[in-house]
């Protein structure tokens, strides 16, 4: 996804996000609380895991504030 934005929407950097934020939809495979991050820019790509534990509303702001710090460290790695 990640990969995708940055090419079609010709910008320096890019967030995919996706993920089980509850309170259903989970399975012993994926559990509630399963989210993958991805950041990019047009040097890297990274991918991360987190295992959130929360209820869904929680799970969302603590998905948005990673997706953005992992984006903040991405842009000052590549000053």
């Amino acid at each position: 996804m990640v990969n995708g934005a940055l090419k079609i929407l010709n910008t320096d950097y890019a967030i995919a996000v996706t993920g089980i934020m509850g309170p259903d939809g989970g399975s012993e495979e994926k559990p509630v609380g399963t989210v993958w991050i991805a950041i990019g820019s047009k040097t890297k790509t990274e991918t991360h895991k987190l295992n959130l534990r929360f209820d869904r509303q929680r799970n969302i702001s603590l998905t948005a504030v990673n997706a953005l710090n992992l984006l903040r460290k991405c842009i000052l790695s590549d000053a």
